[in-house]
This record gives C-alpha cells, structure tokens and sequence, in this order.
C-alpha cells in the first residue's frame, strides 16, 4: 500500500478532509494560547524549557509536549507493559504498571481540563511517574533497599536514573520524583494533581481486579465508601476526581472535601487489608524480595553477565539499574536460568498456575 495520489500522495482513495493552506500550527501559538486559557497558577510552556542540558526550541512542540513524547518512546514505558501491577505477571484483563500509567494519566488529564492546569504536563508526569518500578510491584522497593544506600524509591529512582537520558523538564521531573505522598509536595500545580490521581486510580482499579479475581466482593466494601462513591470504578473515579476539581475551585486549595477524603481514605485502608496484605499476597512479596536479591548478588558477583551499558564504576548502582528495568517474566527467567530457581518456587503466575 503506497497511498493514492500523484502530487499529494493520501492514504485513502477516498480521502476528502481538507484545511485552509496556511503555516503549520508552530510551537509559539500554543505557548500563546497556554496563557490565554490556563488558570494562572498553571505551568506554562517556554520555550525549549528548563532542562539540565540546554537545547534548541522545537519548531513545532512545546517543551511539556516534546517530555510526553520522549516518556512514551522511552524503553521504561514500554517495559512497564510487563511489570506488576498487583498480580505478578496478570492475565489478560488484570492490570499492569502500563494500563495504571494510563489510567493515572486520563484522571490526571481529566482534573487539569477542569482546573485549567496544563493538560500536558499533568500528561507526561503521569505517564512517567512510575518508570522507576522493579519488577514484582512494591516488594521490588524492599529488595533494592538492601543495595541502595540512600534507599530504593521508585520515584525518585525513575526522575534520576531511569529517565534520566530523556534530559526531560525540571517541571515534569520533579511531578515524577514526587508523585508519592510520603514525598515532598511537587512544586506545581500539575504534580499535586499526578498525586491526587495515582491514589484515585489505583484505589478503583486495583479493587475492580480484585473483584474480578474473586478476592473480595463489592458488598465486603465499608459503608462510607458505598454511601460516598459507590462501589464500581466508575462511580468512584467519577465521586472522587469532581471532588479535587470541586474542592480546589472553590478554595484555591488542591485538595478534597472530608466527606470525600474520607471514603477514598477508608477505601485504601480496605485495598491494603484485604487485597495488599492478604497471605497470598505477602507470600507472593516474599518470593519477589528473594528473587530480585539474588539477581543484583549474582550480577555483582558475575558483571560480564550484563549488557557493557551497566558496568559502571559505581557497580551496585549498575547492577540495581539493570535488574530494576527487567519485566517480570525475564526477571523470573533468569532466577531460573542463573540461579537454578525450580518454577514451584516462583511467584503464582510466573512459573506455575496461579
């Protein structure tokens, strides 16, 4: 298929959308138009932003537009796809650190149309905020933390090392590296609302897997939380997204009502003690901690094992990098490969029936 045309070549026979010949839309008319529509306490676009290496404006893109694209052609994006989400290595409908970004990224978008927040960075930091993610979850966190001096935080992880080639924003970098609550608060607008919606998001949907998983029932829910939000996803992102948009317009603060507060807090606190914390699940965490330990203890014992790019001076680092970046089914592959992990040992899922 080679289109259809002579001078201008189309990609349909039938092709008939037609605009009016002009200069292509470049990067100044939607930094213009940015402070014309956005609230004023949204960040705007400059130039070729502000970034830790200098580079040349792009003719086209805003700044904020050029880190949304970087994120998703970046590898981590792409390798969250086959990261946990809440089951190790999930079947086709359960959740990945892929389809959260995602949905962390709509809620996030969703709140910045309604607040006047800039749309694309609330984007791209959404969609970056959990790239610094190990295989296995959260238990990847308590593994690297053994190496890691400063301790293993995915945030900050993901801003500094795994993302740190793209040379995105200080803006965009920052909504990534503090996305998580026990961090400090982002310095924009954009990056208390990524907060906001990666708790909203996760909250919803890890609870719709869990009842699709038969793990919990919706009627095990605590009544605030059915009185409040419901008890679908939908009912819920719905409650809890308007309640920032509500809260914040009619304060100034970017924050929720405690009727709302509360629900969503109660509905964590439920995800935490019958999803997270369950025996299956702690188990699961366990064998996630002894495998990813045996992985960084054999690539510091064995470095030629690992692509030249990890070999660096400062080896636990290296080596913390490369297994940090491995999807689930190759970390589990090579336990099995290079410490002779027998499958029954592995986690529900990756090397037997979950």
């Amino acid at each position: 298929m080679h289109g259809h045309g002579d001078d201008v070549v189309t990609a349909h026979a039938t092709s008939r959308a037609i605009v009016e010949p002009a200069e292509a839309r470049a990067r100044e008319y939607r930094e213009e138009a940015e402070r014309l529509l956005l609230n004023p306490a949204a960040s705007f676009s400059s130039g070729a932003g502000d970034r830790a290496l200098e580079e040349e404006p792009d003719e086209l893109r805003t700044c904020f537009e050029r880190d949304r694209d970087r994120i998703v052609h970046s590898t981590a994006f792409r390798r969250l796809a086959g990261k946990t989400q809440v089951v190790v290595y999930p079947t086709d409908h359960q959740r990945t650190r892929l389809t959260h970004a995602i949905e962390v990224a709509q809620c996030a978008v969703a709140m910045a149309r309604g607040i006047g927040a800039n749309v694309v960075l609330a984007d791209a930091m959404a969609l970056g905020h959990d790239c610094g993610h190990g295989p296995g979850g959260h238990a990847s966190e308590d593994a690297f933390d053994q190496f890691i001096t400063e301790g293993y935080d995915h945030g900050p992880w993901g801003a500094d090392v795994v993302l740190a080639d793209l040379n995105l924003c200080r803006e965009t970098l920052d909504g990534i590296r503090n996305h998580s609550w026990s961090r400090p608060a982002p310095f924009t607008l954009e990056g208390e609302l990524v907060s906001w919606a990666d708790r909203i998001a996760y909250c919803a949907h890890d609870l719709e897997d869990a009842i699709h998983a038969g793990i919990v029932v919706a009627d095990d829910l605590p009544e605030v939380v059915r009185d409040v939000a419901g008890t679908s996803r939908r009912q819920q992102l719905a409650t809890f997204l308007n309640a920032v948009i509500a809260t914040t317009m009619d304060t100034g603060v970017v924050g929720m009502d405690k009727r709302e507060a509360e629900a969503l807090a109660e509905l964590r606190r439920f995800n935490y003690e019958r999803i997270y914390t369950r025996p299956e699940s702690t188990d699961q965490s366990r064998a996630v901690v002894r495998v990813l330990t045996g992985l960084v203890e054999y690539y510091l014992e064995n470095p030629g094992a690992m692509p030249p790019e990890y070999r660096t001076p400062e080896a636990v680092r290296g080596v913390v990098t490369y297994v940090g970046g491995m999807t689930d089914r190759f970390a589990f592959e090579q336990a099995q490969r290079l410490l002779g992990w027998d499958p029954a040992r592995l986690p529900a899922g990756i090397g037997r029936n979950a």
